[in-house]
């Protein structure tokens, strides 16, 4: 790591550092897992490396599909380099099958099928317990413009669209996911953060039994086990996937 780079933010799976350009920002994922809202912690091995290599390969997939991301590159294999963003304190929170507190809140059965993506904002505050938000309470806290939900809602359902038909092509399914969003210096809104089990639920769609299809942080909240086989069996098949997709277009 350069000399010039200094801690900028610490947070529970990554660590964010300055660099030489103040437009450009570098981003260590660590391997620490944490559930419950910290409630629940312990170390998922090589978790820093698969979910680094996820995410940098699903947002240059999203950008080659024109979704705008902070992404520039892997100086390492858990390590992004990313241009800088002020995050939004919103978690835009996208689903599409119901699981977790959408069953807890509501009664659904866990597994029911959403007529249509349900778009979720949560104010991303951990003193809080990062709460659902209703649209007034958003805008009475001034966490963002009525015209920048309108782009991030726009935005989050076009991704889900994306990620869904590549994970479709993995043969697994997408429940639902967490978003972030940011704004650069020109302001423009940009995706942020990462997309990787820890921030999706991902199903093996091959399996049917509702343990071992899971292959994501659920195995760690739950106490599944093989938690590091899930994720490098979800590194695996995006990147066979994407590397499938490009010699195909390569050969077109």
């Amino acid at each position: 790591m350069s000399i010039d780079c200094q801690k900028l933010y610490e947070g529970k799976a990554k660590i964010l550092y300055t660099t030489e350009d103040p437009e450009i920002l570098l981003t260590d994922f660590k391997d620490d897992a944490t559930a419950f809202n910290a409630q629940k912690k312990g170390t998922i091995i090589d978790k820093g490396r698969m979910n680094c290599g996820i995410s940098s390969k699903l947002f240059q997939t999203l950008e080659l599909q024109g979704i705008k991301t902070h992404f520039i590159d892997n100086p390492t294999p858990n390590q992004m380099r990313v241009r800088a963003v002020k995050i939004l304190p919103l978690e835009v929170v996208v689903r599409n099958i119901a699981a977790g507190s959408l069953c807890k809140q509501t009664g659904l059965e866990l597994g029911t099928v959403l007529p249509q993506p349900l778009v979720e904002f949560y104010y991303k505050n951990d003193s809080l317990g990062d709460p659902l938000l209703t649209s007034d309470r958003l805008y009475l806290l001034n966490l963002a413009t009525p015209e920048q939900v309108d782009t991030i809602t726009h935005l989050a359902l076009q991704i889900n669209k994306l990620l869904q038909e590549i994970f479709r092509q993995c043969d697994i399914i997408l429940v639902d996911f967490k978003l972030e969003f940011g704004v650069d210096s020109q302001q423009q809104i940009l995706l942020a953060d990462e997309i990787s089990p820890d921030t999706c639920r991902l199903w093996d769609a091959s399996e049917t039994d509702p343990n071992r299809r899971v292959m994501d942080k659920d195995r760690f909240r739950k106490d599944l086990g093989n938690v590091e086989d899930a994720y490098q069996e979800v590194l695996q098949r995006i990147l066979q996937t994407i590397e499938q997709q490009n010699q195909n277009q390569a050969n077109y």
